[in-house]
């Protein structure tokens, strides 16, 4: 069998969605495997050092968040598989009220995608509603509490922060109007907890471990007085809230992430704020290149722009041939090379889009040489790209 490298990562990556384990994080795992393979609802000493492991890595992220770590869940397949199970807790307890859901035409695919197919398949366009959002990305707040308030309205999601153009929703308005209609909320911050606060308000909050530099573990947090309950026969696993039980390295090692995130996450903000700013001017800078997200009121680590007369999976190739990793599309479809939804709904370029997801330093020392190598090729290899086209002949 061939070796497989290891390794914090490449020099100029520039893609962290996700990104390589935290250095502490990954011996954390390794560890992990000797000290925590067993079962943790056995009853031999194994199982119960296992079980003490996996309640220790939840109560150090649940301490970071506020919560109670009886509220926390931990799901196998990262955020993806927590929107899933979010959307479902809140959802069958409120099957009576009605099965709509409301939610913004930029949330992740986990939302959207059988949210459109349940709307298909009953025949009924109105279980499924989708907010517009502005140029920035930003959800209608005024469509949104039309949506909210129809009768047989069962749920309601809206993105903490959009993990492609970085804007950051208003979490606290929407809650607000959820709570005057008796809709629950659940807020998805795969893209945002972790590198930021948390929102301080919601009824479920969906988080994944990835989004700290550790293995894509989702986190749910349950609100206190929030109904929720799964659909379907009753599950063991977290508190009968997951699908399946979660693999206690996983767990220790997302803990261990997140308790260095917790620890640098404010100078890391910073910095990268200040790395994404630049990137931002220069991109901008160069003629038909379109910076799309809030300026301001943004995540502090990712930067999206198109260029007109290009395609993203050309740029990002050239990109990688000069050793800089970045990717193209919407975070949530870029497999399927079809044009970012996110793009599309704020109504701004969606073809030769780029993406610029920033490290966490300890995985990538190297970030601000690989934004200011960034912004030194990206006006050759647009030029490049465009007249490989036949751009210039437009």
């Amino acid at each position: 069998m061939a070796s497989v490298p290891v390794g914090p990562g490449r020099s100029g990556l520039l893609d962290a969605a996700p990104g390589p384990l935290h250095p502490q994080a990954r011996e954390t795992l390794l560890a992990a495997l000797d000290a925590g393979w067993a079962d943790p609802r056995r009853l031999h000493r194994e199982a119960r050092l296992a079980s003490g492991l996996l309640n220790q890595a939840r109560a150090v992220i649940a301490a970071d968040l506020g919560v109670t770590p009886e509220s926390l869940t931990f799901h196998l397949g990262g955020g993806a598989a927590g929107v899933a199970a979010a959307m479902d807790g809140v959802a069958w307890p409120r099957r009576r009220t009605g099965r709509r859901v409301v939610a913004s035409a930029v949330e992740h695919s986990s939302i959207l995608i059988p949210g459109r197919y349940a709307a298909a398949q009953s025949g009924e366009s109105e279980d499924f509603a989708e907010v517009p959002v502005d140029r920035l990305g930003r959800v209608d707040m005024a469509a949104f509490a039309a949506a909210v308030g129809v009768p047989g309205t069962a749920v309601a999601a809206l993105q903490h922060a959009n993990g492609e153009v970085g804007t950051i929703q208003p979490v606290a308005p929407a809650l607000d109007v959820c709570r005057a209609t008796g809709v629950p909320l659940v807020v998805d911050a795969s893209a945002s907890v972790g590198r930021v606060a948390a929102p301080p308000a919601y009824d479920v909050l969906v988080a994944d471990a990835a989004a700290v530099a550790g293995p894509p573990l989702g986190i749910v947090v349950v609100a206190p007085g929030t109904a929720f309950r799964r659909s379907g026969p009753p599950r063991e696993a977290e508190f009968g809230r997951a699908d399946a039980p979660v693999w206690v390295p996983l767990a220790l090692a997302a803990a261990e992430a997140w308790q260095q995130a917790s620890a640098a996450r404010a100078a890391d903000a910073r910095e990268a704020f200040a790395l994404t700013e630049r990137l931002r001017a220069a991109a901008s800078a160069i003629p038909d290149v379109d910076v799309v997200g809030d300026p301001v009121d943004r995540l502090p680590h990712i930067v999206t722009f198109s260029a007109l007369f290009a395609d993203g999976e050309s740029l990002v190739t050239e990109l990688d041939r000069r050793g800089l990793a970045l990717a193209s599309g919407s975070a949530c479809t870029a497999s399927t090379l079809e044009p970012s939804h996110v793009l599309t709904a704020m109504g701004v370029l969606t073809h030769g889009n780029v993406r610029a997801t920033l490290p966490w330093d300890p995985v990538a020392t190297d970030r601000a040489e690989g934004v200011e190598r960034l912004i030194a090729e990206l006006p050759v290899v647009i030029a490049d790209v465009r007249a490989h086209l036949g751009a210039g002949e437009l």
